[in-house]
């Protein structure tokens, strides 16, 4: 029979405790000698927002109740890394988990719980932070659109596609017309490219005026915008307070024309928007997480992370090349329009015709 030998016991308990005091101290290592060293600049470069910004995330994710201090066998994960952890992850597309894991001395294992926690933990920040123009807000949107000469806009609408792996279910529903497997998700955004709605979840099946027509925004869009409207591409239908272009079918009038023109020069902001926000998260170049409420959550929390970005005084990244993103915008809405009958209003050609009327005699 074998005896416990005391005295070696303990020491193997020292060595652990001494194993796990260093793997804690190179975690605190990381972020003294390396991130907290980084100038704002390589700060904003490497985690998509401001320092300001990761430092006021993290503080509501310590207070909210996605947040548990860790005590396992490598010590305590302190809200401020979980928050510098995900932006890295939700930033570098090409980086595997094993990578981001390597980078900041967790576990894969670990990764994933950080990696779900701040995604549900900013997705649930949304009702705060993306929200609809209050009246005053919306005579100040207006008042911007109009300086492009375009009159009554609160906000622009669109559709993208995030492609993501083969889903194991009812796969050819998620196949888009582009060939590849996708997530949709519809936003309105402001002059400044801050969403202001999002709906997330249909797959890359359906077309964008279907998403539009299922959204709660199309129930209450009068309610919304009052006498206002949005504008959105042929892709919607045209109603009184959703104005699209003129079907340019050759014969169109100089008024027509200049409308369409206008219309699509106003409507660019919403391609920088898509343009910045999938530059800055590149996971949603392709995401790799599974099932669609992890998926959904996920985008929710990228577009969470760019309205927190624009209200920071620190200067953005749409410096960025992004004619790629704009040129992959186009690609994603390349659907033949027959696909999708579209009903316009009556109320939304008459709107239309009178737009296009002002526009061009002023």
């Amino acid at each position: 029979m074998f005896e416990c030998n005391d005295s070696s016991s303990s020491s193997d308990e020292e060595l652990f405790a001494v194993f796990v005091e260093r793997q804690k101290q190179k975690k605190e290592h990381f972020l003294e000698e390396t991130i907290f060293k980084y100038t704002d600049l390589q700060f904003l470069e490497n985690f998509r927002v401001s320092r300001e910004v990761a430092e006021f995330i993290a503080k509501r994710f310590e207070e909210s109740e996605y947040f548990f201090k860790q005590s396992g066998e490598f010590g305590k994960l302190s809200g401020y890394f979980y928050t510098v952890v995900f932006l890295w992850f939700a930033g570098h597309e090409a980086a595997s988990y094993r990578d981001v894991a390597d980078r900041f001395r967790i576990a894969i294992s670990t990764l994933r719980k950080i990696v779900q926690r701040m995604t549900y933990f900013l997705s649930n920040l949304a009702p705060e932070i993306i929200t609809w123009p209050t009246s005053d807000e919306r005579r100040r949107i207006r008042s911007q659109f109009s300086l492009n000469g375009f009159p009554g806009v609160v906000g622009v609408i669109d559709g993208s596609h995030v492609r993501i792996d083969k889903p194991s279910e009812d796969p050819d529903c998620y196949l888009n017309r582009n060939g590849f497997y996708s997530l949709q998700f519809q936003i309105v955004c402001d002059h400044r490219g801050k969403i202001r709605d999002v709906i997330i979840g249909f797959p890359g099946s359906v077309h964008d005026s279907r998403v539009f027509r299922a959204s709660p925004l199309s129930e209450n869009l009068i309610a919304k915008c009052g006498g206002n409207y949005i504008l959105g591409d042929s892709d919607y239908p045209c109603l009184k307070n959703l104005l699209t272009p003129y079907k340019d079918l050759g014969n169109l009038t100089r008024a027509q024309q200049r409308y369409n023109a206008k219309l699509s020069e106003t409507r660019s902001i919403i391609e920088h928007c898509f343009g910045i926000l999938k530059q800055k998260f590149t996971q949603l170049n392709h995401l790799k997480l599974r099932g669609d409420h992890d998926l959904a959550n996920f985008i929710r929390a990228c577009c969470v992370l760019h309205n927190l970005a624009l209200e920071d005084n620190f200067p953005t990244l749409e410096n960025i090349e992004l004619q790629q993103s704009r040129e992959s915008i186009r690609q994603e809405h390349s659907y033949d329009i027959q696909v999708e009958e579209l009903e316009d209003d009556r109320d939304g050609a008459e709107m239309r015709n009178h737009i296009a009327n002002l526009l061009f005699s002023g």
